[in-house]
């Protein structure tokens, strides 16, 4: 549901490091998306240790446009998944 809403999505930079060593996979984040659209509460759940950081620096500049409840703009918690994948 929250894709949907996706305002702005800044697409994360994969680290350097990580690409040498050819780690990818899912980083897998909670959110709240605040009543004006932006990410507060980032943490993270489970994913690659070496892509964690940019995976949370990328989500904490996406916006959303704000989730409405009887017309009212309501804080919302959702999971964020961000994958990572060397081309190949």
């Amino acid at each position: 549901m929250a894709a949907g809403y996706l305002l702005q999505k800044t697409m994360p930079v994969y680290p350097p490091i990580a690409k040498a060593a050819r780690v990818q996979g899912t980083v897998v984040l909670q959110a709240t998306i605040s009543k004006t659209g932006t990410i507060e509460g980032l943490h993270v759940l489970s994913g690659p240790a070496m892509l964690q950081q940019a995976a949370v620096d990328a989500v904490r500049s996406w916006r959303y446009r704000p989730y409405l409840l009887n017309g009212d703009p309501v804080e919302v918690e959702t999971t964020v998944n961000v994958v990572f994948t060397l081309g190949g």
